[in-house]
């Protein structure tokens, strides 16, 4: 029944997390937008019907029931067919009715004497900065969140007591991980090293980290080596011969290198232990390479989507795993952080550290994929404000006027775009039903 209500409780802690992400994100888009004269009918988290609302000013704050984004509701989002004059065209044509019928909307939110106040009418780096706004309040969310974790509550690295020690060598190549008769004993074990050693200095050379033992230990295949171990609070030295060994070489982001399909291996020195972890605080330093990694591994997610949704699909339809580190839905999300809530090995604080960290994750997330370059996200209305620029500018070399760029006629555009997100969501709750990622590997 307790891990019920934990599971219970760390799903509501991310929903709760989720809506304040995007409530501050439609924020992030509401203050510019008011600091520069539009007019803001709605600000909404959610879609589909309203679960309460209240006004404010001329604004209406609410949620809805779909928690699968939200919005602010400006005024004059689209440019007339021709400004000062009327919207409605000729066309008779499906899409044109489309286009026609979004500059209608368009115009319907326009108050009398308040043409003025219209999105479109801006400055282009002020519609820059509104829709910028969104986005960056999510990185700002997600700097905070980073920093909590790391410089509050600390994580775990690995330190220069021994914690595991190799039995024996096996190639990395080969999938056991059982010794078997014949393979040849860790050099570690072999020299008496054992679990709780301190490691204080290996060939003459103090060591600081785990890292420095890393350093020391893959040049020094094939020889004698001396290693001052700290043991009951005696040193000690022992004799450690490193042995040439293959393991695989991984990229910045700790996935296996190939080369045409196949795993890239390389001979490094191995000696078969495994390092303590201890949690640390980090330096505020730590705080932004933190973000920016996780920056750059969303990024190659979504320029890698269509494959990484066709993996989902044959995972959800078909007899093949999940990636761990595959796309998630809401719905997904929602369950990890049930079970890092649910989970009784770890301490109450290191849950907490783990929840935060989750949100911070799905804050980066939210700041990546807004910024796709297609309507209706963040990116799309800013490319549009960039191609309306480029068009003044153009105009003015050749001493005319450009018209406003009319990005009603991307509606067909965007309504694809929306199409196939909701599909995309779809795909991904039904794959988080069917067959989840779980933490356990389950």
């Amino acid at each position: 029944m307790e891990a019920v209500l934990l599971f219970t409780a760390g799903v509501l802690v991310v929903v709760v997390g989720l809506a304040v992400s995007i409530g501050l994100h439609e924020l992030g888009h509401l203050w510019p937008a008011k600091l520069f004269g539009v007019r803001v009918g709605q600000w909404m988290i959610g879609f589909g019907p309203t679960i309460f609302s209240f006004r404010k000013g001329e604004t209406e704050y609410g949620m809805k029931w779909i928690p699968l984004g939200g919005y602010i509701s400006m005024s004059g989002m689209f440019p007339p067919l021709k400004p000062g004059g009327e919207s409605r065209d000729a066309s008779t044509g499906f899409l044109d009715t489309l286009v026609q019928d979004a500059r209608d909307s368009s115009a319907e939110t326009i108050h009398e004497g308040e043409e003025h106040r219209a999105f479109w009418r801006l400055a282009t780096w002020k519609r820059i900065v509104i829709m910028l706004g969104g986005p960056m309040m999510n990185l700002l969310l997600a700097v905070v969140l980073y920093g909590v974790v790391l410089c509050g509550f600390g994580i775990a690295v690995p330190s220069t007591t021994v914690a595991s020690v190799s039995e024996c060598v096996i190639a990395a190549s080969e999938e056991r991980t059982d010794c078997a008769p014949g393979d040849p004993l860790a050099p570690a074990a072999q020299a008496g090293i054992e679990p709780g050693d301190r490691i204080v200095a290996i060939d003459g050379q103090p060591v600081d980290g785990w890292a420095d033992i890393q350093g020391a230990i893959r040049d020094l295949g094939g020889r004698d080596v001396p290693f001052v171990v700290e043991r009951d609070g005696a040193e000690q030295t022992v004799e450690v011969t490193p042995i040439a060994s293959e393991r695989y070489v991984f990229d910045d982001l700790g996935q296996i290198v190939e080369v045409e399909g196949q795993p890239v291996t390389e001979t490094i020195g191995f000696v078969g232990i495994g390092p303590q972890y201890v949690v640390e605080q980090q330096p505020v330093t730590a705080v932004l390479p933190a973000v920016g990694d996780n920056v750059v591994r969303v990024g190659e997610l979504i320029l890698n989507l269509p494959q990484r949704l066709v993996d989902v699909a044959q995972a959800a339809f078909g007899t093949e795993e999940r990636d761990p580190n595959g796309p998630l839905s809401v719905v997904g999300v929602g369950r990890m952080a049930g079970e890092i809530a649910a989970l009784d090995q770890v301490s109450i604080l290191e849950r907490v550290s783990a929840m935060v960290q989750l949100l911070a994750s799905l804050n980066v997330a939210l700041f990546v994929f807004n910024l796709i370059p297609l309507m209706p996200l963040d990116g799309g209305h800013i490319l549009g404000a960039v191609v309306d620029a480029v068009r003044r500018g153009w105009a003015r070399l050749r001493g005319k006027v450009a018209t406003p760029l009319d990005t009603a006629k991307w509606v067909p555009l965007t309504l694809g775009v929306t199409a196939v997100l909701g599909v995309m969501s779809a795909l991904l709750i039904y794959a988080d039903i069917v067959k989840p990622i779980s933490l356990f590997g389950g």
